[in-house]
């Protein structure tokens, strides 16, 4: 009798186990099925977060791996590259057998594509062994590859992947687009014979003709978000648009005066997927010359789509550095530099102007920093800039900053640093690759501590809410790359502020400046260029602005011009190029 009654007390105890263990997977599927409903509607920050803690390894949780999965596509339509090509990679490292692997490689050379590392890209491509990705990698390559405006790296990757047609087809369009007499007709012979291209439709070194129209229609897909709207003088939660939207109808308004028609038409989209996809239903908005909006990631993807199917000129953010709103669509561009270029162009603006060649960066943990100090360091080792020191920056490391640059270590007999750990001018330059004033300041700080001659380069947006008092920006000499740098004596400047109070009775915000100034823009290349002008316009083509320096359309669909500024006797001037 004993050893029944031990028996029936060790099953009551396993059947306890096995409930435990059912309660928690079913509370895994649950929270795996609210997660994955979070993706299906878009809301892809939402299911980030319901996504992580699925993520870790449980002997309970069957969805570690689909849970990682869908956190990197979650990421990446958000714009996190980076993000997402992590947690890819650490699917591969972790599941090596899972077997959804073929599709993890398949976003992954997505974004390396995305990235431009073309040849990493390829090189996950070929690991995928299912045939029914095939199409949709031909698809990528034809995209990226005509990206591409470097016939040497076409031709590397066809001497890596010689088999590579969509390779082959970019190289010979690219090669068609040089004048006859400079084209390699043997090469491009031989690759329309191997993989049966067409001439017709590849060899051509003609620009498509503009076209113009009497008006011109600019729709705009933002967050006016109108029905929470009051007539209180209080700022609003979406302040921003309302006032890049002011700016707008008045250059409207000025480009009228001038001859040309611009129409806006204004559609709120609550910020809504939903009203979204709504809008871009309306038959109307096919006849648009050009798209502005909506402003945020999580709903541009659809807009992006119906720009491209329907060849209609977009920008998304007007206000924004992020190259991901280019997505892969020949009609989508950036109106302000992308954090690449800004890198770029920091890094080309040193190499001129800074005779000592050894550099520093400093940069923050987003991932616009990351990338803007990737492109400087990259394009300021090309230029023979010797890049000896880099560092991300969190709060809790950023005490470092102090104690690499401000670290005495000789003093006069005042308790005056007369040398420290870096000595000095032993460094000709810091880039900073943030608007992170706690980074920033402690530069700036450590700088005018030690009294060389060291050059701080770093961003516009410095001059907006900062504690570090600008006489101090002109004691240590800081530079800033301004694409929206307007001169505060111009008579454009003040014929707009004349305007704007006129119409508005208030003094008009940043954001209105911009607005004004991308309609304005947007009017002139309209004239100049017609409704396909990101088509008809040579690359490095100039548009002068009214306000800024104006926009320079790049390879890249973003806009090359970036002047540099600094304060010169209490004025912040723009500093020539040699």
């Amino acid at each position: 009798m004993q050893s029944i009654r031990i028996n029936k007390f060790h099953l009551i105890i396993v059947f306890l186990l096995l409930s435990v263990l059912s309660l928690n997977a079913q509370d895994y599927r649950k929270q795996y099925r609210q997660a994955k409903e979070q993706f299906d509607a878009g809301s892809y920050s939402a299911a980030m977060d319901s996504f992580k803690p699925l993520m870790v390894y449980d002997i309970n949780n069957p969805y570690p791996e689909y849970s990682s999965f869908y956190y990197a596509l979650s990421a990446q339509r958000l714009g996190y590259s980076s993000v997402a090509k992590e947690a890819l990679l650490q699917i591969k490292k972790l599941y090596p057998k899972w077997n959804q692997l073929n599709e993890v490689n398949y976003w992954l050379t997505k974004i390396y594509f995305d990235q431009g590392e073309y040849f990493q890209g390829l090189l996950i491509a070929s690991q995928i062994s299912d045939a029914s990705f095939q199409g949709g990698l031909t698809d990528f390559k034809r995209v990226y590859f005509a990206r591409i405006d470097d016939t040497e790296t076409l031709k590397m990757i066809l001497e890596d992947y010689p088999e590579d047609k969509e390779a082959a087809r970019a190289l010979v369009r690219l090669l068609g687009k040089e004048p006859i007499h400079l084209q390699e007709t043997a090469l491009i012979d031989s690759l329309i014979l191997k993989f049966n291209l067409s001439r017709e439709q590849l060899i051509t070194n003609e620009i498509p003709k503009p076209i113009y129209k009497d008006k011109y229609r600019v729709a705009l897909l933002m967050p006016f978000l109108a029905s929470t709207l009051d007539p209180s003088p209080v700022i609003k939660r979406n302040q921003f648009v309302l006032d890049l939207y002011d700016g707008m109808k008045l250059a409207a308004d000025s480009l009228s005066k001038n001859g040309v028609q611009l129409e806006l038409l204004a559609y709120d989209n609550e910020r809504s997927m939903t009203t979204t996809k709504k809008i871009l239903s309306y038959e109307e908005l096919k006849a648009a010359d050009l798209i502005v909006g909506p402003l945020f990631q999580e709903e541009s993807v659809p807009v992006q789509e119906f720009a491209t199917a329907n060849q209609i000129n977009l920008v998304v953010n007007p206000i924004s550095n992020n190259s991901d709103f280019i997505g892969n669509s020949p009609f989508t561009f950036l109106f302000q530099p992308s954090h690449e270029t800004m890198g770029i162009r920091a890094a080309e603006w040193l190499a001129a102007h800074v005779t000592r060649p050894n550099c520093m960066v400093y940069y923050g943990e987003s991932v616009k920093d990351s990338v803007m100090a990737f492109n400087f360091i990259k394009r300021a080792i090309e230029l023979g800039v010797n890049v000896v020191y880099a560092e991300e920056v969190r709060k809790e490391n950023s005490g470092s900053i102090l104690t690499t640059l401000a670290s005495a270590i000789e003093f006069d007999e005042w308790k005056n640093p007369l040398q420290f750990k870096l000595k000095k001018d032993s460094i000709g330059s810091i880039f900073v690759a943030s608007d992170n004033e706690l980074i920033y300041s402690k530069v700036i700080n450590s700088v005018e501590t030690r009294g060389d001659s060291i050059v701080v380069l770093g961003q516009e947006s410095w001059l907006q809410d900062t504690s570090v008092d600008f006489s101090k920006f002109e004691r240590t000499g800081v530079t800033m790359a301004a694409p929206n740098y307007r001169s505060l004596s111009s008579p454009a400047y003040h014929e707009f502020r004349r305007k704007y109070m006129q119409k508005h009775g208030s003094l008009p915000a940043e954001y209105s400046f911009v607005g004004y100034e991308f309609i304005l823009t947007m009017g002139q290349i309209f004239s100049q260029h017609g409704t396909n002008f990101l088509q008809t316009m040579p690359v490095g083509a100039a548009t002068k602005g009214i306000l800024t320096y104006g926009y320079t359309l790049q390879s890249t669909h973003d806009n090359g011009q970036v002047p540099f500024i600094a304060f010169k006797q209490g004025r912040l001037v723009v500093l020539k190029e040699n």
